[in-house]
């Protein structure tokens, strides 16, 4: 028997604002002194009536411009009523049948709606005790909704990845899930094949929906997934029966754990928040549609089509450099220090996706902002004029990277000007040959690959400063007499 799975997403997002969703504590995720941000609103202090943070609405709303979603005319705010140590007011304001937005897509993935509402306090446990700090109660949280379009889990990550870049371009939130700023749940279930309708791809033959809470990374949200896309087949083919709870993921067992089983809207019991006004957002000129889509910056997909279009870029090229808005502003910055120039671009990009990557992952951190574009276009213009070798030049940009400088003078203090003269590399080549006499003898019998061992050691007595095409030269030359 085939089953088909289906996904849908909720996603969470802490918003970037100055102060918290209703009330005037500062709003600071960095802050690690328990109880500090709070006031008596967000403690839900009787007789305290909260205020809307006009900031997190337009977060919203911009990200719903983005992805060409329907803006709301009218909206307002809900009372969520369920009971948990974290929620002080014993109910969370939220938006249930109003949202600031409905529909849009992205990535390929159609959207139901996001709207807003405020954060929880965090529950710490510890030596058999649990201890609540009320920093985190109020912040303006986003949620994202997707329609259940997704198949696999592949497709989930992808999205999740998209999102959290768009919420960092748009400057909305830095959507961090290692610290909870991003949070991910996913709602799985599995149908025969044959039980999906041909008219539609939405809520058509879809089986018992398991919510799995919270996943705290892109790498969870795929494994969790793919976990249990294959406990509920397991089930269905044994004949058992996918029930609708709740579930955690178990990132040491890599595995789903039951944790308790769903709620339904019902037991919310909705209703219209009394403290709060109802908005009507057309009349607030700052929350037109054509003043949001102004303010939009150059989202994700459009720079990676300049990029490929005006620059030539690999789809994959673009794709890495466009991962993060730090490292797409550092290749704006250097495009312009490259005046544009399409061949010097192309090598740009080379040294970016490769060599820059790679001193990146082995400091463990991406610092875009400690390395200057023209200092790296400079390194680039002396790789292209044949001044630095390619072996220099992955040098200089490690001492580049480490300290900063200008690249010419660096390749000089270190001997890493690329040699041209023939004759100050002829010494180089002949005692090259002179200790590898077995290989030289290879070469004399055809093997082309001896050839380029010999180079590749000139060049490394030389510390990579001999010009490869003088060296081939003059190995042949050599060889030859």
């Amino acid at each position: 028997m085939s089953y088909r799975p289906t996904i849908g997403l909720e996603v969470h997002a802490e918003l970037k604002t100055r102060t918290k969703m209703f009330c005037d504590c500062t709003n600071d995720p960095d802050e690690t002194r328990p109880n500090v941000n709070v006031c008596p609103i967000c403690l839900a202090h009787p007789g305290t009536l909260p205020v809307i943070n006009h900031e997190a609405i337009r977060h919203v709303l911009r990200l719903g411009s983005a992805v060409g979603e329907t803006l709301a005319d009218f909206s307002e705010f809900d009372r969520k009523s369920y009971f948990y140590p974290d929620i002080p007011k014993g109910y969370q304001i939220s938006q249930y049948q109003h949202p600031l937005v409905m529909g849009g897509e992205l990535g390929g993935v159609a959207i139901t709606r996001v709207h807003l509402e405020e954060d929880t306090a965090r529950s710490i446990h510890h030596d058999g005790k649990s201890l609540v700090d009320f920093n985190r109660a109020g912040i303006p949280l986003m949620e994202l909704v997707t329609e259940p379009v997704i198949h696999n889990a592949e497709t989930a990550g992808r999205f999740a990845r998209e999102l959290q870049l768009l919420l960092r371009t748009l400057g909305a939130s830095e959507a961090n899930l290692e610290k909870g700023e991003m949070r991910i749940e996913a709602n799985v279930s599995i149908a025969k094949s044959e039980a999906r309708s041909a008219k539609s791809e939405i809520n058509s033959g879809l089986g018992t929906k398991v919510e799995i809470k919270n996943l705290n990374s892109f790498r969870s949200v795929e494994r969790a997934i793919a976990f249990e896309i294959g406990r509920q087949t397991k089930l269905l083919e044994s004949d058992g029966e996918v029930v609708q709870e709740t579930r955690g993921w178990d990132e040491t067992k890599q595995e789903t754990f039951h944790q308790r089983f769903k709620e339904g809207s019902a037991d919310y019991r909705y209703f219209p928040e009394p403290d709060l006004p109802k908005l009507y957002l057309s009349e607030i000129p700052d929350f037109s549609i054509e003043n949001l889509r102004a303010s939009l910056p150059e989202l994700p997909w459009e720079r990676r089509t300049r990029y490929v279009q005006t620059y030539g870029l690999k789809e994959s090229d673009s794709i890495y450099v466009v991962a993060t808005p730090e490292r797409s502003q550092f290749f704006d910055a250097v495009i312009d220090a490259l005046d544009s120039d399409a061949a010097h671009i192309s090598l740009a990009v080379n040294y970016i996706v490769s060599d820059l990557a790679g001193l990146f992952a082995k400091n463990g951190k991406e610092e875009y902002s400690t390395l200057d574009p023209h200092s790296f276009a400079k390194l680039i213009r002396l790789v292209a004029l044949g001044t630095l070798s390619s072996r220099g030049a992955k040098d200089t940009l490690a001492v580049l990277v480490e300290r900063g400088g200008d690249p010419e003078s660096i390749a000089k203090e270190h001997g890493l000007i690329q040699v041209h003269d023939a004759e100050a590399l002829r010494s180089v080549v002949k005692q090259v040959l002179n200790e590898e006499t077995k290989v030289v003898a290879e070469y004399r019998r055809g093997k082309d690959a001896a050839l380029q061992y010999l180079i590749g050691k000139s060049m490394k007595a030389t510390k990579g400063s001999g010009n490869p095409t003088i060296l081939k030269e003059l190995i042949i030359e050599e060889v030859g007499k």
